[in-house]
């Protein structure tokens, strides 16, 4: 089938061509995002992708599989727009209050979310290979070791093949993967305790009761819910918090400053963790995602972008009464 696909592409049938790689295109569109940790930056990689696949049919010779093939193409793509645009952080925003001192500063704050109906699916996912501190501790490593890292560890290229990917040898693959992998244990979180299932009563008990803390401004109630070690971040503004009392007193000023009105929110889903929507006065003040640990939450990210919104299905604005 895959050649008869390919002898019809080949002749300019386009049909022939969507129908070869539309089976890949979800999982082309994660590995760009790992890659690259923005959902604007991956979907122009894909676009990318796909146009030099259509343009290279005549010299594939089919030596690697499609599938393959079009992670080769995209991967490069990947790398080349690392090395054309750098990591330059985007604009940080200007706090409304006077925030306490943070704990420390981001490191990666071009990092977005994505949404769930994005990934593929979950059969073929591991949670871990999905979080956003996993995506966020890519990006830290030099970017061809994050391209060794994906291919071999998480997608399970054999390291010939992700090398043939790389336009480089075996023996440099392995040690660009030793690098790497060494990389990820110190710039990883500690071993935590299973989440509970995602959609399980068990996570909509736990990610229930932090909203309803959370919203409601009982900072006593949130801290009782996090783990010791958990930490607040509020991309891309650099500032993280990390533990109780630090999160704690972010927390109580924000609330000061808001001055008795109350946020809304609405349920959603991110790297394949709870998330959900804030709202302010009917407009957009954040789209938070909780790392779960157990029946604790060691992490909140609450993303200051409010153009993440429609790509979660949230809507612009709420209407706070309606909503209770």
């Amino acid at each position: 089938m895959t050649s008869v696909l390919l002898t019809r592409a080949r002749t300019g049938d386009h049909d022939a061509f969507a129908e070869l790689v539309d089976p890949y295109r979800r999982e082309l569109q994660l590995h760009c995002y790992r890659l690259l940790g923005r959902l604007p930056d991956a979907e122009d990689a894909v676009q990318e992708t796909l146009l030099a696949a259509w343009r290279g049919l005549p010299e594939f010779e089919e030596r690697a599989s499609v599938r393959g093939w079009l992670y080769r193409i995209a991967t490069h793509r990947c790398l080349n727009a690392i090395r054309d645009a750098g990591r330059r952080p985007p604009l940080a925003p200007v706090p409304p209050f006077e925030a306490p001192e943070p704990s420390r500063h981001h490191e990666v704050p071009w990092v977005q979310p994505c949404p769930d109906a994005m990934l593929p699916e979950p059969a073929y996912l591991r949670r871990e290979q999905v979080e956003l501190a996993f995506v966020e501790a890519l990006q830290q490593l030099p970017p061809r070791q994050t391209a060794a890292l994906v291919l071999c560890d998480v997608l399970g290229f054999p390291l010939a093949e992700a090398a043939d990917m790389l336009d480089t040898t075996t023996t440099a693959v392995k040690g660009t993967l030793q690098r790497a992998r060494s990389t990820l244990r110190t710039t990883t979180p500690g071993p935590r305790r299973p989440a509970p299932p995602a959609g399980s009563a068990a996570e909509r008990d736990l990610t229930g009761r932090f909203t309803a803390a959370f919203v409601a401004d009982d900072v006593e109630a949130v801290i009782a819910l996090l783990t010791d070690d958990a930490w607040l971040a509020m991309p891309p503004a650099p500032h993280q918090y990390l533990g109780a009392a630090a999160i704690a007193g972010f927390l109580r000023a924000s609330a000061d400053w808001r001055a008795g009105r109350r946020y809304t929110c609405l349920p959603t889903r991110a790297n394949g963790q709870p998330a959900f929507g804030l709202y302010l006065d009917a407009a957009p003040a954040g789209l938070v995602v909780l790392t779960l640990d157990g029946d604790r939450v060691a992490r909140v990210t609450r993303f200051m972008d409010d153009t993440l919104y429609p790509r979660f299905g949230l809507p612009a604005s709420v209407d706070a009464g309606a909503l209770g």
